[in-house]
């Protein structure tokens, strides 16, 4: 019976494998036997790059990050899917699209259970999320009855993302082997504005492309000059053209147009309103990338982009340095080393201070951090006028 299921999925699971879709599957609960079925036709390595099984409460909240109120619900299926588009988004190695996919269930077992059988099938990429919600007439099937429509819906699921139809012909109910006992239950939901998932925590950042399009988490250059730019002003051009001068001393820069790092959130400060972050986009001119993150420590932002060079003002480096900023001294040399973990690397810009020029000498960095920090001479880079300068002069707050 087993190779007459799997001769009878085959061609779907070669189509699916033909496509150029990228998956991350986890599955709870059920769903192993549409993992047999993927990965047991050749061709698996093009479309499956990981698959997580965290049945445990602990496995469970490792791999969300948090404990869901329901193992077995249609939201924990969404963030499960969700969860598993960012693992497999990070993996690509090309332009592929990524696919989440995820079940969340609770089906027959060896004992009675008093609650209804059910199982949550949800996919997410870039465009949306689309969350399929099975009931099944209880006592109908055995557990490897239920596990195989599970396991069949899994596959229409990811056929629908990879593009592909593959129960037109047949209907969704005939496929899947439905009943008029089972009841399904299908919601597809696009995904709001880029700018709109940032604010409310959805994806990680986005970056305002050159051409003025929005992408959520988007490509991020190599080299990032973080900053509120309220306003934006010539010094901030002349430090990213003086960073790019310096390419010959810094290899990781060499071909790396530099961007603006812009957080919607602050440490001492509100979060920006949509209207205030928009308003300080527009200031940015074509040609500019800019990044918009939640990520308001230099910690967050090493960790959203590993391996990243940050251009940043005297003033900014000796905050970063600074054990109070951290809550001690600990605290703050395990934040470097993680930082430092990342590949991150700072260049500091001098800045004048009580009537005096401060430079990279003139920051107090911990000894073993030193090859993270480099500085770029006064010779080659000095701006005597800050943001809140020119913030003052022009509005007087």
């Amino acid at each position: 019976m087993a190779e007459t299921m799997m001769e009878t999925m085959r061609p779907h699971i070669e189509g699916l494998h033909a496509a150029p879709h990228k998956t991350a599957l986890a599955v709870s609960g059920a769903g192993t036997q549409a993992v047999a079925w993927l990965l047991g036709v050749s061709g698996a390595s093009r479309t499956i790059l990981e698959v997580v099984v965290p049945y445990g409460r602990l496995a469970m909240r490792d791999f969300l990050g948090f404990e869901p109120a329901q193992s077995a619900a249609a939201e924990t299926a969404r963030q499960m899917a969700r969860r598993a588009f960012r693992r497999a988004s990070a993996q690509l190695e090309d332009d592929s699209p990524a696919v989440g996919l995820a079940c969340a269930a609770t089906i027959a077992t060896d004992r009675p259970k008093r609650g209804e059988h059910r199982a949550f099938v949800a996919a997410y990429d870039a465009d949306g999320v689309a969350t399929w919600s099975l009931t099944f007439h209880k006592g109908l099937r055995d557990r490897a009855g239920e596990e195989d429509v599970v396991s069949r819906l899994i596959v229409l699921a990811l056929s629908e993302f990879s593009g592909l139809d593959i129960v037109s012909s047949v209907g969704v109910g005939p496929f899947l082997g439905l009943t008029v006992g089972d009841s399904l239950e299908v919601e597809r939901i696009a995904h709001p504005e880029p700018l709109e998932r940032l604010l409310a925590g959805d994806v990680r950042w986005v970056v305002r492309r050159p051409d003025g399009g929005m992408e959520a988490e988007g490509a991020v250059p190599g080299a990032l000059l973080p900053g509120s730019f309220n306003p934006l002003h010539t010094g901030h051009r002349e430090l990213m053209d003086a960073a790019q001068s310096a390419q010959s001393a810094h290899p990781e820069l060499v071909g790396v147009r530099a961007g603006f790092e812009l957080s919607v959130t602050n440490v001492d400060k509100p979060p920006l309103e949509k209207a205030e972050i928009l308003g300080r986009l527009a200031r940015f001119g074509p040609g500019d990338t800019v990044a918009l993150t939640r990520a308001e420590t230099f910690q967050k932002k090493a960790a959203l982009f590993p391996r990243t060079t940050f251009l940043l003002g005297w003033d900014t480096a000796v905050r970063l340095v600074a054990p109070r900023y951290y809550g001690g001294e600990g605290a703050m040399l395990l934040a470097l080393a993680e930082m430092m973990a990342g590949g991150a690397k700072f260049l500091v810009a001098g800045r004048l201070d009580g009537g005096s020029f401060k430079t990279l000498a003139d920051v107090d960095v911990p000894a073993g951090f030193a090859p993270m920090f480099d500085g770029i001479p006064e010779a080659e880079f000095r701006r005597d006028v800050s943001s809140t300068e020119l913030r003052w002069a022009q509005t007087g707050s």
